[in-house]
Protein backbone atom coordinates (compact mmCIF):
# COMPACT_ATOMS: atom_id res chain seq x y z
CA UNK A 1 0.00 0.00 0.00
CA UNK A 2 1.38 3.56 -1.07
CA UNK A 3 0.48 6.69 0.15
CA UNK A 4 -0.38 9.43 -2.50
CA UNK A 5 -1.97 11.99 -0.25
CA UNK A 6 -3.33 12.20 2.83
CA UNK A 7 -6.31 10.66 2.10
CA UNK A 8 -5.87 8.58 -0.89
CA UNK A 9 -3.30 4.98 -0.71
CA UNK A 10 -3.14 2.68 -3.41
CA UNK A 11 -2.24 -0.61 -3.57
CA UNK A 12 -2.93 -3.98 -5.40
CA UNK A 13 -5.80 -6.56 -5.36
CA UNK A 14 -7.47 -6.43 -1.66
CA UNK A 15 -8.34 -9.80 -0.31
CA UNK A 16 -11.17 -10.35 1.92
CA UNK A 17 -8.99 -9.99 4.95
CA UNK A 18 -7.33 -7.07 3.57
CA UNK A 19 -10.37 -5.26 3.66
CA UNK A 20 -11.41 -5.91 6.91
CA UNK A 21 -8.37 -4.83 8.25
CA UNK A 22 -8.52 -1.68 6.43
CA UNK A 23 -11.01 -0.91 8.60
CA UNK A 24 -9.36 -1.39 11.49
CA UNK A 25 -6.71 0.99 9.93
CA UNK A 26 -9.27 3.61 9.78
CA UNK A 27 -10.35 3.49 5.99
CA UNK A 28 -13.30 4.58 5.26
CA UNK A 29 -13.93 3.23 2.19
CA UNK A 30 -12.75 1.16 -0.79
CA UNK A 31 -12.20 2.00 -4.34
CA UNK A 32 -11.87 -0.55 -6.93
CA UNK A 33 -10.48 -0.22 -10.35
CA UNK A 34 -10.02 -3.48 -11.53
CA UNK A 35 -12.69 -4.74 -14.29
CA UNK A 36 -14.02 -8.13 -13.01
CA UNK A 37 -12.87 -11.32 -14.55
CA UNK A 38 -9.31 -9.72 -15.57
CA UNK A 39 -7.64 -12.84 -13.65
CA UNK A 40 -8.55 -16.06 -12.53
CA UNK A 41 -8.92 -16.13 -9.09
CA UNK A 42 -9.53 -12.39 -8.62
CA UNK A 43 -12.73 -11.83 -6.26
CA UNK A 44 -15.51 -10.20 -8.14
CA UNK A 45 -17.10 -6.69 -7.31
CA UNK A 46 -19.73 -7.80 -5.65
CA UNK A 47 -18.13 -10.36 -3.46
CA UNK A 48 -15.70 -7.65 -2.07
CA UNK A 49 -18.60 -4.88 -1.80
CA UNK A 50 -20.16 -7.46 0.45
CA UNK A 51 -17.10 -7.71 2.38
CA UNK A 52 -16.80 -4.17 2.45
CA UNK A 53 -20.13 -2.98 3.76
CA UNK A 54 -20.16 -5.80 6.41
CA UNK A 55 -17.25 -4.26 7.65
CA UNK A 56 -18.38 -0.95 7.74
CA UNK A 57 -17.10 0.76 4.69
CA UNK A 58 -17.88 2.59 1.78
CA UNK A 59 -17.37 1.02 -1.48
CA UNK A 60 -16.84 2.12 -5.03
CA UNK A 61 -16.37 0.17 -8.18
CA UNK A 62 -14.83 2.19 -10.92
CA UNK A 63 -13.16 -0.61 -13.20
CA UNK A 64 -10.23 0.51 -15.75
CA UNK A 65 -9.32 -1.30 -18.81
CA UNK A 66 -5.43 -1.04 -18.94
CA UNK A 67 -4.92 1.71 -21.74
CA UNK A 68 -8.81 3.08 -22.17
CA UNK A 69 -9.25 4.90 -19.28
CA UNK A 70 -11.97 7.90 -19.91
CA UNK A 71 -12.70 11.14 -18.37
CA UNK A 72 -15.63 9.67 -16.74
CA UNK A 73 -13.68 6.96 -14.92
CA UNK A 74 -11.36 10.33 -13.60
CA UNK A 75 -14.57 12.44 -12.37
CA UNK A 76 -16.24 9.09 -11.19
CA UNK A 77 -12.44 8.09 -9.28
CA UNK A 78 -12.49 11.71 -7.68
CA UNK A 79 -15.93 12.05 -6.46
CA UNK A 80 -15.77 8.74 -4.78
CA UNK A 81 -12.41 10.29 -2.48
CA UNK A 82 -14.06 13.09 -2.34
CA UNK A 83 -17.25 11.63 -0.49
CA UNK A 84 -15.55 8.96 1.42
CA UNK A 85 -15.89 10.94 4.29
CA UNK A 86 -12.14 9.47 4.84
CA UNK A 87 -9.29 7.69 3.95
CA UNK A 88 -9.84 5.83 1.10
CA UNK A 89 -8.18 2.55 -0.08
CA UNK A 90 -7.56 2.51 -3.60
CA UNK A 91 -6.67 -0.86 -5.67
CA UNK A 92 -6.48 -2.70 -9.31
CA UNK A 93 -4.02 -5.34 -9.94
CA UNK A 94 -1.21 -3.23 -9.04
CA UNK A 95 -2.00 0.28 -7.80
CA UNK A 96 -0.92 1.41 -11.11
CA UNK A 97 -4.57 2.63 -12.70
CA UNK A 98 -5.46 3.83 -9.00
CA UNK A 99 -2.58 6.24 -9.15
CA UNK A 100 -3.11 7.09 -12.64
CA UNK A 101 -6.26 8.26 -12.33
CA UNK A 102 -5.72 10.02 -9.22
CA UNK A 103 -2.60 12.09 -11.66
CA UNK A 104 -4.79 12.96 -14.62
CA UNK A 105 -7.47 14.14 -12.26
CA UNK A 106 -4.76 16.33 -10.32
CA UNK A 107 -3.71 17.77 -13.34
CA UNK A 108 -6.99 18.66 -15.69
CA UNK A 109 -8.20 20.33 -11.97
CA UNK A 110 -4.84 22.29 -12.21
CA UNK A 111 -3.51 21.04 -8.33
CA UNK A 112 -0.69 19.36 -10.23
CA UNK A 113 1.25 19.70 -13.80
CA UNK A 114 1.84 17.67 -16.55
CA UNK A 115 5.66 17.92 -15.34
CA UNK A 116 4.68 16.09 -11.89
CA UNK A 117 3.20 13.38 -12.60
CA UNK A 118 6.79 11.27 -13.27
CA UNK A 119 8.33 12.18 -10.22
CA UNK A 120 5.12 11.32 -8.37
CA UNK A 121 5.32 7.94 -10.47
CA UNK A 122 8.81 7.27 -8.99
CA UNK A 123 7.99 8.21 -5.72
CA UNK A 124 5.30 6.02 -5.66
CA UNK A 125 7.55 3.12 -7.22
CA UNK A 126 4.95 3.03 -10.26
CA UNK A 127 4.52 4.25 -13.76
CA UNK A 128 2.49 6.71 -14.47
CA UNK A 129 3.82 7.21 -18.27
CA UNK A 130 0.35 5.79 -18.88
CA UNK A 131 -1.05 9.30 -17.23
CA UNK A 132 1.76 11.47 -19.33
CA UNK A 133 0.61 9.48 -22.35
CA UNK A 134 -3.44 10.23 -21.64
CA UNK A 135 -2.87 14.10 -20.58
CA UNK A 136 -0.69 14.14 -24.49
CA UNK A 137 -3.38 12.83 -26.23
CA UNK A 138 -6.12 14.81 -24.43
CA UNK A 139 -3.97 18.14 -25.29
CA UNK A 140 -3.12 18.74 -21.40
Amino acid sequence: MKQISDTLYVGPQLTADDIRQAKAKGFAAIVNNRPDGEEPGQPSAAENRVVAQTAGLGYSHIPVVPGQIGEDQVRAFQKAVSEAGGAVLAHCKTGTRSATLYAIGEVLDGRMTKDEVTPLGQRLSLDLSGAVKWLDAHGR
